[in-house]
Parts: C-alpha cells; sequence; structure tokens
C-alpha cells in the first residue's frame, strides 16, 4: 500500500528491480560514496513543484524514524543527503554501498511531502453499483503520467484496471479467490501454506518466490541444557532440513547449515564464499550427526542424575506451522529431547524465524542478529565486528570483517538455520503484471496495467 502510494526516488518493478521512481535518473561517482540523483518535474496538488529540498527533508525524517531498526543498521553508511539545486538530490556514504538502490527501493523509504500524493497510485472510490457482493477494502487507480511526471500520454488510461486491496487472513484470502472473489492472493508464508492446496482452483495459481532470507528457530533460552554452546549446536546438527520441509511438496527449495547463504550475488556477500560460515561438522552425514547430538544430550543427562531434557518451542498458529512443529518434534526425540508447543508469546526456549531478504549482502543477514533489533539472539562482540565492517573504507576490508562476525555468530550456536524462507501467492491466469522475484515484495501499480 506505501509503495503504491508514496514511491520512493526509485522503486520495484514486477520482477523486482529497481526502476526509476520519483528520480528520473542517477550517477554513482567512481569511489563509489555519493549518488546523484535528478528528480522529475513533479506539479504538486495547489500548483506547487516537488522540490530536491523537499525529497532531502522527507528522506532525513525517514532516516531518523528508522534508528533503531534492522532498516537503519543497513542504512547506517549514510553520511549526509543534501539538496545540491532545485531538482537534484546527493546522499553521501561513508563509503561504497552498492545495496544502496535496493533500499532506498524498500516501502519504508517511499517520499511523504505533505499530504501530496506522490504515486504511482491514489485512492479512489470504488463503483459500488457494478458490484454482486458489498464491497471491501481500499481502492486504488494509478495516476495519469503528467502527474507522476512524465509526459502526457494520450490514452493513457486504455485498458487500466483499478486496484482494491483487502487485508485478510490466509484462510479467507483462498476462499475469496476460490470463490472468485479475489484474483491474486499475496502474502503467503510457511505458516499457511497448506491452505492455498486446498481449493479447487489452486491448481496452477501458486506462485512461489525463490527468495533470500532467515528460516529456522532463534535459541532464545541459555538456561539448562541450552547454557553450553556445544548443547545448542547438537540441536543444530540433529536437523535434518530436506525431510522437514518434504511434507510441503515445495520444488526447488534448497535446505542450508548457514545463517548467510553461500555465493550470494553480491559484493558484500563476499563473506559467505568462505569457510567462515560452515559448521565444524558439515562434513560429516546425518546419522553421524545426529550420533554425536544424542551423546551431548546423554552426557547432560549423566551430569544432572538423569533429568529428562523438554524445550518449548514458539510457533505462530496456521497448518504449516502444525505441519513443522510435529517435524521438529520427531527429529528432535531422536537425540533425546522431548518439545512443547507455545504461542510466541510465551517465553519459547526455540521460536521460529522467517524473514525475507532486503537485499542479497552478508551484511543484512548478520544485522538481523545485531542487539539493537535482536536482544534475545545476540553478542556484543558480533556486534562490534559489524560495526568495523560498516566504518571499511574498502570492499575487502568490509568482507573480512563481516567473515569474523559470521565465524563468531556461528560459534555462538544461537540460531538453527533450515534454509529460505518460503513465500507464495495466488494468481489467476488472466492477470498480468505479477512476477515471482527474489523480494517477495509484488508492487500493486503493474497489476494495474498502467503504462510506466
Amino acid at each position: 500500500m506505501r509503495a503504491a502510494t508514496a514511491q520512493g526516488l526509485v522503486r520495484l518493478d514486477a520482477n523486482g528491480l529497481v526502476v526509476p521512481g520519483i528520480a528520473e535518473r542517477w550517477i554513482v561517482t567512481d569511489d563509489g560514496a555519493s549518488y546523484i540523483f535528478r528528480i522529475r518535474e513533479f506539479d504538486l496538488p495547489g500548483g506547487g513543484r516537488l522540490t530536491a529540498q523537499a525529497v532531502r527533508d522527507s528522506l532525513r525524517r525517514t532516516m531518523t524514524r528508522l534508528d533503531g531498526t534492522s532498516l537503519g543498521l543497513d542504512l547506517e553508511r549514510v553520511r549526509d543527503i543534501r539538496a545540491m539545486t532545485g531538482r537534484v538530490v546527493e546522499i553521501r556514504l561513508d563509503g561504497p554501498m552498492p545495496e544502496l538502490l535496493q533500499l532506498l527501493a524498500q516501502p519504508e523509504l517511499g517520499l511523504a511531502v505533505g499530504d501530496a500524493p506522490l504515486g504511482p497510485m491514489q485512492a479512489a472510490v470504488a463503483d459500488a453499483d457494478e458490484a454482486a457482493e458489498p464491497l471491501e477494502g481500499i481502492y486504488l487507480e494509478a495516476m495519469p503520467p503528467e502527474l507522476r511526471g512524465l509526459p502526457s500520454q494520450p490514452e493513457w488510461d486504455e485498458g487500466v484496471r483499478p486496484v482494491r486491496l483487502v487485508a485478510t487472513d490466509a484462510r479467507d484470502a483462498v476462499a475469496g479467490f476460490s470463490r472468485g472473489l479475489y484474483d491474486v492472493v499475496l502474502g503467503g508464508t510457511i505458516v499457511d501454506f497448506p491452505l492455498a492446496e486446498v481449493g479447487p482452483l489452486s491448481r496452477g495459481a501458486i506462485r512461489l518466490d525463490a527468495a533470500a532470507g532467515l528460516f529456522g528457530l532463534d535459541i532464545r533460552s541459555r538456561e539448562g541444557f541450552l547454557s553450553e554452546a556445544s548443547n545448542r549446536d547438537a540441536l543444530i546438527m540433529a536437523i535434518d532440513r530436506p525431510s522437514l520441509i518434504a511434507a510441503f511438496n515445495v520444488g526447488g527449495w534448497t535446505p542450508s547449515e548457514r545463517i548467510v547463504p553461500p555465493a550470494l550475488p553480491s559484493e558484500t556477500g563476499a563473506a559467505a564464499t568462505d569457510a567462515a560460515g560452515t559448521p565444524a561438522w558439515s562434513a560429516l552425514d546425518l546419522g553421524e550427526r545426529r550420533a554425536e547430538a544424542a551423546s551431548r544430550v546423554a552426557d547432560y543427562r549423566s551430569a544432572t542424575a538423569g533429568a529428562p531434557i523438554s524445550l518449548r518451542i514458539g510457533m505462530p498458529k496456521g497448518p504449516g506451522a502444525d505441519i513443522l512443529f510435529r517435524a521438529l518434534q520427531s527429529q528432535f526425540a531422536e537425540i533425546g529431547i522431548a518439545t512443547v508447543r507455545v504461542a510466541m508469546d510465551e517465553q519459547p526456549d526455540l521460536a521460529l524465524r522467517e524473514r525475507i531478504a532486503r537485499y542479497s549482502g552478508a551484511q543484512w543477514f548478520l544485522n538481523q542478529f545485531d542487539c539493537a533489533v535482536s536482544r534475545a539472539v545476540c553478542s556484543e562482540d558480533v556486534d562490534f565486528l559489524l560495526d568495523l565492517a560498516r566504518d571499511s573504507s574498502t570492499p575487502e576490508e568490509q568482507a573480512s570483517y563481516l567473515a569474523e562476525a559470521e565465524a563468531a555468530l556461528v560459534a555462538l550456536s544461537v540460531y538453527i538455520p533450515f534454509g529460505p524462507p518460503i513465500r507464495w501467492s495466488m494468481v489467476r491466469g488472466d492477470v498480468t503484471g505479477f512476477a515471482e522475484n527474489p523480494w517477495g515484495l509484488h508492487p500493486l501499480f503493474p497489476l494495474s496495467g498502467a503504462p510506466i
């Protein structure tokens, strides 16, 4: 919704690629430490023009608001935002930041200038006379090109359609899709994925994003069996990752034992290409891993008069979470650990973490465990290395610090990685403007059919 009605300097298209937004073009200095944007000639309601000063002020307010969030950490290398002339904005950095455009395209970085709609869409009034059922939700329509800083295009709205946006739970969304109320369902996760396979119209309509991100369990407790890193590591090595997801029948899903995926397509992903994030036991087969894990469990029980080990796993409600918990319960039982399921807010020992990456860099993955945003699963020593990475002057130096931070985080054994998160949508065959993409973000503007 925000991305549709308050675009930023740049935005994402249906394929997840960065395209011009308010900025019509930009350049990057040779040292990579400055991005210079030229904004469109943009008329605001009331007769004024969008100025570089207004864009600068909006971005500065946003940066302040994001302080203390994971997105704020991603943007910490931004040193200053300047209005150079009436239509030119410069963003100065402390060092090269190849992921900046991807970050500027995030919905949170959409520009706000008073109450003026900056598009590319705006709120519309629904035509209730044509509705077969009472209408709900928010109607959005594409703004004319000239109101988006583009040249006027005759008959631009031919074939353009409004978009009705309804926020509802997964069960109602799938039911509405089956009844023909909705043409597209967005935002599905593994927690509700089984619902997508129930409807009679689901065959061929389910679309999966090959997204990067975090999907696993945070080890939040440091008491009892979980007080020692070697015992926490036993949980990590005991997981049969392919079997964990087999019941979901998700093609193309690749399990991972690492926090930072290997071979990220980004300069800042260089830390993920070496052995820093590879567990010491990765060369062992599953049987050997579980034997070692069971031995550690037995040693702990022997040292504690045979007391049984029971861990509380925090899961949200949903049929996919039910399947996932049963699989985890069975696998942990293989090494002698009992588990019970609790709500996410009931102080679990382990808790599900599932989040899509905003950009393909090791920095994003490691920032998710910064103490500023993940107090229950973090380390000040790792934070120190991440600070050094943010302050580094070259990509090589940054990659070195990120590799150290990753190795230190892995040694703590505070997170059980499964693999990439699962994101699904349901789309009717006659819908245009939708495409799977690696960010799991599906902008509404392309669904309208309006010309860019």
